[in-house]
């Protein structure tokens, strides 16, 4: 049976890559890294449990998304104001959530977060879930770290996720709340954003 409803797509390259923004029911469902490892996987999650399909056109929602984006990027703006419909499972969901929790300028080790959600035993749920995120930069999971202080998995790359967290610390009100991360070895340094 063909999927009866459409999520509404285009592609917005930036300074941290290509992304792909997604629009069901006027709710952005979809802010991620266009060429990321999981493409395939968060694209079927999303098409199968909203019976949907893809078909690319620019939608008003869509074109603030990028003007917030934008501005996100630029330093003028620390949170979005839109509306979103996340999909997955209601672990996927609790944790998601959480991470909404988050605060610019901060970051939270997976441990962390875990018992945050009420559930210490969970650490590798935990980083899944947030793998499977895709509403990045709205849904903050740049923002979780290994409890060794390192830079770990990122949609993006490590040195995506380290420009971004080095960016929030530099304009954010307590920057000294920051641990100085490092990448895993073999990394380059991040891009200027």
């Amino acid at each position: 049976m063909a999927p009866k409803n459409i999520i509404f797509i285009s592609y917005y390259k930036t300074i941290i890559g290509e992304l792909i923004l997604g629009s069901y029911e006027n709710q952005l469902c979809l802010l991620d890294f266009r060429y990321r490892k999981m493409r395939s996987i968060i694209d079927n999650r999303l098409l199968t449990s909203l019976d949907a399909f893809y078909f690319e056109k620019e939608t008003p929602l869509l074109r603030i998304t990028i003007l917030q984006i934008k501005a996100f990027l630029k330093g003028t703006r620390t949170e979005f104001s839109l509306p979103i419909k996340m999909v997955g499972n209601p672990f996927q969901l609790k944790v998601w959530e959480a991470l909404k929790t988050i605060p610019y300028g901060t970051t939270i080790s997976y441990l962390d977060l875990a018992r945050q959600i009420g559930d210490p035993n969970a650490v590798r749920a935990v980083a899944s879930a947030n793998g499977a995120n895709a509403i990045a930069l709205i849904i903050p999971c740049r923002r979780v770290i290994g409890s060794s202080q390192k830079l770990v998995g990122y949609a993006g790359g490590l040195r995506i996720k380290k420009k971004l967290l080095e960016t929030e610390l530099a304009r954010s009100k307590n920057p000294n709340e920051l641990p100085f991360w490092e990448m895993e070895d073999n990394q380059k340094s991040p891009p200027k954003i």
